[in-house]
């Protein structure tokens, strides 16, 4: 049977399988996501104003800067590359393009949020072209890819030892399996393992430390390396409560990042970079599903 299935389907199937979770699981809690920008409301080119040097961080991190730029200047004036990196922030969330951080700039910075970058232009990788956009789904340049199907994953040692939260990114997986050539499995002892789900805090020796509750929930390597990682100093449940992160939410978009793509300009789409407390985001969007596809084509 053709994995090419409708989104109506999709749908379908999903609220067709019965939930494995049967409690929620919550751990530690949470604090205001990106605090920082909170006093920073109104500020425009010219101002010198503490916490701006924030502000650089934050979009430099998430790719609104070329790889270029040099880190090592960075200060607490409102100059023209801020407004620049601004500008395209506000477009790609399909915000008011003012270049100043106005309310719903600031809003919009202060969700919780993965920790992949945006945009992508890999310049460090001999890159030359940024993200390749689809219709509002998009791919990492070079549009790294699996060449196999199959794939394992593995909870590593430091996982929370709940069955809620394995069954949760269990169901994650399945989310994907619908609408994609892909098929998942919990590797047996011995077998060659493609994924691996790890829970860290702070500096955990990859590049990209975790800054505690509220901030970056999680990020993910593009194919094949297979890492996805977890702050665990974040209030995860299984059924979330408003001030609550929905671990299964969060593996979804993850596992989207293992598969290679992007994130997406869809509010609607589980690739979308952000998510709200409470919020539960498991079933894969049309966008999603056409960017799977449009990935790894049906032969």
């Amino acid at each position: 049977m053709s994995w090419k299935i409708s989104y109506f389907m999709i749908v379908f199937l999903l609220f067709s399988i019965p939930s494995s979770i049967s409690q929620s699981q919550t751990f530690k809690p949470q604090e205001q996501a990106f605090k920082f920008l909170q006093n920073l409301k109104e500020v425009h080119k010219g101002q010198t104003v503490v916490g701006l040097d924030e502000v650089k961080k934050f979009l430099i991190r998430f790719g609104y800067y070329p790889n270029s730029y040099d880190t090592r200047h960075l200060n607490n004036y409102f100059d023209d590359q801020l407004k620049f990196a601004l500008k395209k922030y506000q477009k790609f969330f399909r915000l008011n393009i003012t270049g100043s951080l106005g309310s719903e700039t600031i809003q919009k910075m202060m969700i919780p949020r993965c920790g992949v970058p945006d945009i992508t232009d890999f310049t460090s990788l001999n890159q030359s072209r940024d993200s390749i956009i689809g219709p509002l789904y998009a791919f990492p340049a070079g549009m790294p890819k699996w060449n196999k199907f199959n794939l394992t994953y593995v909870f590593l040692p430091n996982v929370p030892n709940s069955k809620d939260v394995r069954a949760a990114f269990a169901q994650a997986f399945v989310n994907w399996q619908i609408g994609s050539p892909f098929r998942f499995h919990e590797a047996a002892a011995g077998e060659i393992q493609d994924l691996h789900i790890g829970f860290y805090t702070g500096d955990h020796g990859d590049g990209s430390p975790f800054d505690g509750p509220g901030n970056v929930l999680a990020h993910s390597f593009y194919p094949s390396d297979g890492r996805t990682h977890y702050d665990a100093t974040e209030n995860w449940s299984t059924n979330p409560a408003s001030n609550q992160v929905d671990v299964e939410s969060v593996a979804v978009h993850e596992i989207g990042h293992l598969l290679g793509l992007a994130h997406s300009q869809d509010p609607k789409a589980v690739m979308y970079p952000t998510i709200q407390y409470g919020v539960i985001k498991r079933v894969l969007s049309p966008d999603d599903v056409q960017g799977i596809q449009t990935l790894y084509p049906k032969p």
